[in-house]
């Protein structure tokens, strides 16, 4: 298969399931006599869900960056192998509309919260062995990089997925504060300075962790 047939897919499939998750949004169905009051509670009835969009819509975008990197920069060619890391992968995003609903309907349910951490965690999973896999794979040619920029890579794909797996714990407690977690992570995820953050904190405390 030739690599951009692989993007092509990707974009399509990404775009589609971007475009499902405001489809489980409907319009309040209310009758004749309903006035502006009514109207009202019933919109704010479904702020669950408009959090439940925004999160699972913010997830998807920064993995399709993620995605976009790691197959149209980083990787100059694929294989058979890394053809089936992307189908797993995207079997795994196909199903965030499913689990952006359950969370936004029933967003106090510790079910809702771990099954939709688990989906968090696993495509979180697929994505750090797709860039493992085309790190360190002969068959794979990819763009150089520096030991720092490895670090920051990683540290943005490892990061998500311990959130994921201490919302679940945490979602015991407080359902609220998992959600908080998910979003913290997905937000991590996003921006390329939230990895200096930490690496400031840690070369506190260990000395040869500061960047060369």
């Amino acid at each position: 298969m030739k690599q951009q047939r692989l993007e092509q897919l990707a974009d399509g499939i990404f775009s589609i399931v971007m475009t499902l998750l405001v489809l489980e949004i409907h319009v309040p169905a209310l009758g004749p006599s309903a006035d502006n009051v009514d109207l009202f509670f019933a919109i704010q009835s479904l702020v669950p869900l408009f959090l439940s969009y925004l999160l699972s819509f913010t997830l998807l975008f920064s993995y399709w960056r993620s995605h976009h990197y790691i197959m149209s920069v980083f990787a100059h060619n694929v294989d058979h192998r890394l053809v089936n890391i992307n189908g797993i992968f995207f079997f795994l995003v196909a199903f965030v509309p499913f689990t952006s609903h359950l969370l936004g309907a029933y967003s106090d349910s510790i079910l809702a919260i771990m099954v939709f951490a688990l989906q968090f965690i696993l495509i979180g999973f697929t994505m750090l062995s797709m860039r493992n896999y085309v790190e360190n794979s002969n068959s794979i040619e990819n763009s150089p990089y520096t030991v720092v920029e490895r670090r920051h890579a990683y540290t943005r794909m490892v990061f998500p997925i311990i959130c994921g797996l201490v919302a679940i714990l945490v979602a015991f407690i407080s359902t609220k504060l998992a959600l908080f977690l998910f979003t913290i992570g997905i937000l991590f995820n996003l921006s390329k300075r939230s990895t200096n953050v930490i690496f400031r904190i840690l070369s506190i405390f260990i000395p040869k962790w500061k960047e060369q």
